[in-house]
């Protein structure tokens, strides 16, 4: 780790850029309830949202436009206001000394730059020179429970669908979700304008852009990012990723193929005691996690593991998870909580 870099040992100065989305919003929430050390915090958004007041600590804070000169004396940017704008900042960050926790794709594959779950990988920050990625949300998802797994039988193949909520496309897809529900509950032919379909009682394949290979960005991102946090660059992964009408927390259906049998009973035990996953599911009453148990709590839900029919070396599983908050905003505050500890 660059000494440069390095936080210092005193309440932080703290900037949250873009922080008035959903995932800056709830980096706010966060930071007020883990009583993470801040100075001063700065509210930091685009021309559009500046003048607006948000709440911390029972105190009003103006957002700031962004301008050149609003990293000077910070200690720590949490930054969650998308590629492009991650982009344009980075080295007037990187020049001001300070470090940054990324939420976006812009540098998650770069070589020199740590990509952390810090339940999975908290080591890797300490390789970092004043920048961290963020994972993808639905990777965060996925390798909180293929870690644990993999340190007990080494991976042979994942296969992972997703269904993924309306949060995931930030605060106007949640609220555009709600509004087209109602214009359909009301005879009203919907008409989407922040997505490109309706979501309401609908849904349909992940609409990031298409790759070479017909697997969209967002299905790319899980595989490629899933591979460089568990450090197998190899892993066999395949997703199909699907947004569904659901407001928020995000579900996937994985199927885990391993080099050998994985007991069932073993599996349960070594998920039930890992970090940031709990066992949920009665299976009298066919109940297993759905995205309304998870809605704003920092544990993944985890059930109906069971063996594969079709290949005894295979388990499936079924999880949720809040995207806007393990997914994102809390991942991102425990990547800042592993720099202070200096691990």
């Amino acid at each position: 780790m660059n000494s440069k870099f390095l936080l210092p040992d005193r309440p932080l100065t703290v900037a949250v850029l873009g922080s008035s989305g959903a995932v800056g919003k709830e980096l706010l929430v966060l930071l007020e309830e883990r009583s993470f050390p801040i100075k001063n915090l700065i509210l930091l958004a685009s021309k559009r949202s500046s003048g607006k007041i948000q709440i911390f600590n029972g105190e009003e804070l103006t957002v700031q436009e962004t301008t050149s000169e609003s990293f000077n004396g910070i200690d720590l940017v949490l930054a969650s206001a998308g590629s492009s704008i991650s982009r344009k900042w980075r080295e007037v960050i990187k020049a001001s000394g300070a470090v940054m926790i990324d939420n976006s794709s812009a540098f998650r594959m770069d070589c020199d730059v740590p990509l952390v779950v810090p339940e999975v990988n908290p080591l890797a920050v300490n390789n970092h020179q004043g920048l961290i990625a963020n994972p993808n949300c639905t990777t965060i998802l996925l390798a909180l429970v293929l870690a644990p797994l993999a340190n007990q039988i080494p991976l042979k193949r994942v296969i992972v669908s997703t269904y993924q909520s309306a949060s995931g496309a930030g605060a106007k897809a949640m609220e555009e979700l709600e509004k087209l529900s109602q214009e359909v509950l009301d005879g009203l032919i919907p008409k989407s304008t922040v997505l490109p379909y309706s979501l309401a009682f609908n849904l349909f394949l992940h609409n990031s852009p298409l790759q070479s290979n017909n697997y969209c960005e967002e299905e790319m991102k899980m595989v490629n990012e899933t591979r460089k946090i568990l450090d197998i660059p190899k892993l066999a992964l395949t997703a199909t990723c699907v947004r569904v009408p659901v407001l928020r927390a995000h579900s996937e259906s994985v199927n885990i193929e391993f080099v050998e049998p994985f007991a069932i009973e073993e599996a349960y035990r070594i998920l039930g005691s890992s970090s940031g996953v709990e066992i949920l599911e009665d299976i009298d009453t066919n109940r297993f996690p759905m995205p309304i148990d998870v809605a704003g709590k920092d544990s993944i839900s985890v059930g109906r593991i069971r063996q594969d029919i079709s290949n005894p070396n295979a388990i499936e599983l079924w999880l949720c998870g809040d995207q806007i908050r393990k997914g994102a905003a809390l991942n991102a505050v425990q990547i800042a909580e592993l720099l202070l500890k200096k691990l």
